[in-house]
């Protein structure tokens, strides 16, 4: 469940995408922004649902998974405060793709979708960033199809948890084998012996779901070329946006 939370605990800058846009195009999208909390494990969408809600995350981290049958999943990108969630609004899609589930609680803008969609169609500097942001989400989420389907797991393993430590700028997180498992698409028991493989070349320190990278030069040694490829395409400067 998330609730709106007072303005001195985030504002909306904290968002890159919000950050970038001039601020007079900034001001005429503050009175539909809310701030708002969320909370760990909470799905802010699921697949196949119409899409009431935009979000612009402040230092929460926001899953991306891909629902095959309504209940395998692999997560095909992530969403921090570089990014939103409900990009794809701005192409005319009303319901959405993904399941969303909040993988770091924190605080987010949110806006309702027929606001943003407003937005969009009279907002020009908005329309670049978002398409820009799309192609980004897209090359992500092809890349990560790829390394789901030709690397090994420790490799993957390692190319996600860098992933995360990227958009979270912090080498301690905490993710439950289960979440990791849901996001790489595999049974648990292939996530502990990955992670103890991981673990035993003293790359990461992984205990009940709380993870600490000790060697991100070792780690990123232990993944395939994937992460690069998918840090590159979510590390853009913001004035790439406009």
């Amino acid at each position: 469940m998330n609730f709106a939370v007072p303005p001195q605990v985030a504002g909306h800058h904290s968002n890159l995408l919000l950050a970038a846009l001039p601020p007079q195009d900034l001001a005429q999208l503050l009175p539909s922004l809310d701030l708002v909390k969320v909370e760990v494990g909470e799905v802010l969408c699921e697949a196949g649902d119409p899409i009431q809600h935009i979000y612009f995350p402040h230092d929460c981290l926001i899953s991306l998974l891909g629902v095959a049958e309504g209940r395998m999943t692999l997560e095909v990108g992530q969403v921090g405060r570089e990014g939103m969630l409900g990009a794809t609004v701005a192409l005319g899609h009303d319901t959405t793709q993904v399941r969303a589930i909040v993988q770091r609680a924190g605080s987010a803008s949110r806006m309702d979708s027929a606001r943003f969609r407003e937005e969009v169609a009279r907002n020009p500097a908005l329309q670049r960033v978002l398409y820009r942001y799309t192609d980004q989400l897209l090359a992500q989420a092809i890349q990560i199809a790829v390394c789901s389907r030709f690397h090994v797991l420790e490799a993957r393993l390692a190319r996600s948890l860098l992933v995360t430590r990227d958009r979270l700028q912090s080498d301690r997180f905490h993710l439950t084998h289960e979440f990791l498992a849901h996001a790489l698409g595999v049974r648990r028991v292939g996530v502990t012996k990955a992670a103890s493989a991981l673990q035993q070349q003293g790359l990461i320190d992984y205990s009940r779901g709380n993870i600490e990278i000790l060697d991100p030069k070792g780690l990123a040694a232990a993944s395939c070329a994937c992460y690069e490829i998918v840090k590159e395409a979510g590390a853009l400067p913001v004035h790439s946006f406009m």
